[in-house]
Order: C-alpha cells, then sequence, then structure tokens
C-alpha cells in the first residue's frame, strides 16, 4: 500500500481512515482499501478484544500505523474533568506500542482526532486541543474558549482546524485554530443558535447543524476570516415539535441528516432501544448544498418517538441512502435520483437495533455496523450488541458475531488493513476479521 492510493481530503493524511467517518464529509467511506467481500463459507471472528474506561476511536496513519483515542469517565462520575489517551496500537493484538501523557480535558463528551496532512495527530476533547507526533509526544497544546465540552474537529482543504462545543441551550461559538502556532486562526464566532451535532465540511466550507437551523460557515485562510453565508440556511424543524438533529453527511450536491436527536441513553438506559422521548416519528432531511430552498423531509418509518444520534450513510456512487430510526428499531434504505430528488424504497429491516456510526466498503457495497438487543427478554439473556456486515443494495445480513458488549455503541469504528475492522464500543476495543467457518 503507498499513501498515493489513498484519496483522503487534502487536509488530513493519506491513508484509508485518517479522522472520524473517513473524513469530514462523514461518507464513513474507507478509501483505497478493498471491501471484506465475505463469501459463502465464511464469519466474523473475534480477533482480540480489550476493555475500555471509555473507547473513542481509531484513526490510521501509514500502514500498519493505528491510534486509539479514550478518555477516563471514572472522574466524570465525581464530578471532576476527565482527560484524553491516545496510543499507538498493534494492529493485530491492539496492545499499546506507545503512549501519550494524559491530555488536558474537561467535562466528558466524546471528543475526536485526525492525523493531518503534516503528519501529526490532533485531539479535542473537553475544552483542549492537542498536538502530538507520530510517537504519541505532547507538542502543543490550546485551551478553547467556553468551559464546554467540544465534540471533536474537521480539517479544512487548507488544513485549518475547525471545532465548536456540544450545547442545547446556551450560545456556543464556532474556533478555527492554525494547525502549526496551535492558536485561534481568528476571533471565534458565535452561532445563531445552540448546537449539539459534531461538524462537517467540503473543501473550506463547514456546515453545523443548530438545534433548528443548519448553516454554512467559510473561512478564507489568506484573510483570516469565517463568514457565515446568508443567503443559504435551512430551517428544518420550523412550526413542528421536532427535535435537533445529528451529523450532516455531504454528497458533494446535498446534505443529509436526521432529527429527533433528544433521547434518553445514557440517563436511563444502556441503548437507543424505547429512548426517544419525543412522541414524533424522526425523519431523514435532504437540503442541497446550491440551493437550501430545495429540500426534502422524509419520515425514516413513521413510527411514533424515533429518535438517533448519529448520521445516516450515504454512497455517492450506488446514490443509495440507508437511515434509521434507533428508538424503534427500524433501518431504512432508499435509491436517490438526483434529477428529480425522488427517494424510491429499497429495504427496510425491522427488529434490527442500528445506532452507532458505520463503516462502509464502495467497492463490495459492505455496510459494517451493529444490532444492539435488549438484555432481558421473556427468552431470556441475550447477547447485547452484535457486529453485523449487510449488503447496502439489500439489506441482507452477510455475517455478524456477538461482542460481548452491553452497552450500546455509538462511537466511532475503522476499517482495519485487511480483511478486518475495529469496532469501539463504549466500554471496550474488539478487532474483528473474516475467517473461514469452522
Amino acid at each position: 500500500m503507498t499513501k498515493q492510493q489513498f484519496q483522503t481530503a487534502p487536509g488530513y493524511y493519506p491513508s484509508p481512515w485518517s479522522g472520524e467517518d473517513g473524513g469530514p464529509r462523514r461518507l464513513q467511506a474507507a478509501t483505497g482499501l478493498p471491501g471484506l467481500n465475505i463469501q459463502a463459507g465464511e464469519a466474523l471472528r473475534i480477533k482480540a478484544s480489550r476493555r475500555l474506561a471509555t473507547g473513542n476511536m481509531v484513526v490510521l496513519r501509514d500502514p500498519g500505523e493505528d491510534y486509539l483515542m479514550h478518555v477516563d469517565t471514572l472522574r466524570d462520575k465525581l464530578g471532576l474533568h476527565c482527560y484524553s489517551h491516545v496510543e499507538k496500537l498493534d494492529p493485530d493484538t491492539l496492545k499499546p506500542l506507545k503512549k501519550s501523557p494524559r491530555l488536558a480535558g474537561g467535562t466528558w463528551w466524546p471528543g475526536g482526532m485526525c492525523a493531518h496532512r503534516n503528519g501529526d495527530l490532533y485531539v479535542t476533547f473537553g475544552r483542549w486541543t492537542h498536538r502530538l507526533n507520530s510517537d504519541c509526544e505532547l507538542l502543543a497544546s490550546y485551551q478553547l474558549p467556553q468551559d464546554l465540552p467540544y465534540n471533536s474537529h474537521v480539517v479544512l482543504d487548507n488544513g485549518f482546524i475547525v471545532t465548536k462545543p456540544i450545547a442545547s441551550d446556551v450560545s456556543t461559538a464556532i474556533v478555527v485554530l492554525d494547525p502549526d502556532t496551535m492558536q485561534e486562526a481568528c476571533l471565534h464566532t458565535p452561532m445563531p443558535e445552540p448546537s449539539i451535532s459534531r461538524l462537517s465540511a467540503i473543501g473550506n466550507q463547514v456546515y453545523v447543524t443548530g438545534v433548528s437551523t443548519i448553516y454554512r460557515y467559510e473561512f478564507d485562510a489568506d484573510s483570516r476570516t469565517l463568514t457565515l453565508d446568508e443567503d443559504w440556511s435551512l430551517d428544518y424543524v420550523g412550526n413542528t415539535s421536532q427535535e435537533y438533529g445529528w451529523d450532516p453527511v455531504l454528497d458533494g450536491d446535498n446534505i443529509w441528516f436526521m432529527d429527533n436527536g433528544k433521547h434518553s441513553m445514557g440517563r436511563t438506559s444502556l441503548s437507543m432501544l424505547k429512548a426517544g422521548i419525543n412522541p414524533t416519528p424522526n425523519n431523514l432531511i435532504r437540503v442541497s448544498r446550491h440551493d437550501a430552498s430545495n429540500h426534502s423531509i422524509s419520515p425514516v418509518c413513521g413510527i411514533s418517538n424515533g429518535s438517533v444520534t448519529n448520521p445516516p450513510l450515504y454512497c455517492p456512487q450506488r446514490r443509495i441512502v440507508v437511515a434509521f430510526d434507533s428508538s424503534n428499531s427500524v433501518v431504512r434504505a432508499w435509491r436517490h435520483n438526483p434529477e428529480t430528488e425522488v427517494l424510491s424504497e429499497l429495504w427496510t429491516r425491522q427488529n434490527f437495533g442500528m445506532g452507532g456510526h458505520t463503516i462502509y466498503y464502495p467497492d463490495t457495497g459492505e455496510i459494517v455496523t451493529a444490532d444492539y438487543q435488549s438484555l432481558k427478554t421473556l427468552r431470556g439473556l441475550l447477547e447485547g450488541e452484535n457486529s453485523v456486515v449487510l449488503d447496502i443494495e439489500t439489506g441482507l445480513e452477510k455475517a455478524r458475531v456477538a461482542m460481548g458488549n452491553y452497552m450500546q455503541s455509538a462511537v466511532f469504528p475503522a476499517p482495519g488493513w485487511g480483511r478486518d475492522f475495529y469496532w469501539l464500543g463504549l466500554d471496550r476495543i474488539t478487532r474483528i476479521a473474516v475467517e473461514r467457518k469452522i
């Protein structure tokens, strides 16, 4: 494998997975890697597993270089600030080869990490962003302006780093960091409203889902200015009773995201099952990058108390969008006609507890996801979260394996370097590979 075969966004290191969701557009697609290509007589097997306080994500750098970000959460339960940690992993055994020092953080919320085009790692967690080299040595740190948890960052094509905090009831400001100086490139910019979701970006444009409206900003590196596009926005809530949306996915022409993001997971339950708080169904929302008046809002399944905590999946090559209602355990896929913007249903899966981020292999059309089932039923104790590979065209299951995760994952998986991948549960990391059935 060479760096040249990995078509990453220009701000990121050339690897198959140099940031969360595979890059700032959140297409969740592994670039430059062949798919798992699971055949008859093959199965998924757990090859290694490790308990963590709270796992967050794995990113890949050069072939065989895997980096894990995890955080301390026990301190949060004690009302104390949490710290983040970065490890360079053995890609097969998951044993740490290098470890960062304890990195300053703050209030817990899953942050993020990326491999930057300059070769260094950048970590945002709590109210801090850190720069580390490939040996996990700390090079520089910056304390972010608001005493709130910042939910990761994106890297623009010009290399600048953009982040913001998560909040539902107080104003949030967007911060642009110079990757070389680790200082703000311009004065942080308050948003018109609070924002829960993570940022997404294409080129030097940043898309921000506020609690009722999605916005677009552009950063000019020459003038060091971040500008709100006054001519582009969509009030996706309007006069309805829908709740806030989560992370937007950028296919190049359209933005895709889901609403009704408010739920009870983590407060009263181990999973998203029946965790919807709002009585309405959740929606899949599409809005054109070229004209925000060109948009559509479609119920995922139409069942009340629908909810999610993550983005949908969109495949630009096949023009397929996959959305889900985690609260009601429904997954649904449509074919998208870019000329008419019509969605034609392809398949639906019921009783499938999909809740987290995914990995998508464009060449084979395989989706790596997870199915979470209630731990306690009339039939007894179930297995919790299973790793599952689905065919994007049909929704048919190609393979599954029980992981022993009793809390549903809402964080970030990553592909491996062969016919394997890494699944991050909130309490463990698991390496899963394709093997012949025994």
